[in-house]
């Protein structure tokens, strides 16, 4: 399954199921197949989202202290961050939020 964000003031965002659905717990939706993020929940989610990136960055932070034999080319090369996988979606929070426009999926 794949998740396609939608809303007037972007292009479609599209996710496979296990990130948009993260992605949706993290802001506090329930993953299903349709659903919405009204501009008047905006400011929250993009508020969850800073904070799961801190938390991520916290946790690299730690792995690298506790093997700092690693190289850190290959630590990035194994997996994509969080932060790389929401950037788009929170801009489209953004803008959205500005133009006073929701985001839907599934609809």
């Amino acid at each position: 399954m794949l998740y396609k964000f939608k809303s007037k003031s972007t292009a479609d965002l599209i996710m496979l199921e296990p990130h948009g659905r993260r992605v949706l717990e993290i802001i506090g939706k329930t993953p299903g197949p349709q659903g919405i993020v009204l501009v008047s929940q905006m400011a929250a989610a993009l508020g969850a989202l800073e904070s799961a990136l801190a938390a991520e960055d916290a946790l690299a932070a730690q792995a690298r202290a506790e093997s700092p034999e690693e190289d850190e080319d290959s630590q990035r090369s194994q997996a994509v961050s969080l932060r790389q996988r929401v950037a788009p979606f929170m801009d489209m929070l953004r803008r959205c939020e500005a133009d006073g426009h929701d985001v839907t999926w599934g609809v």
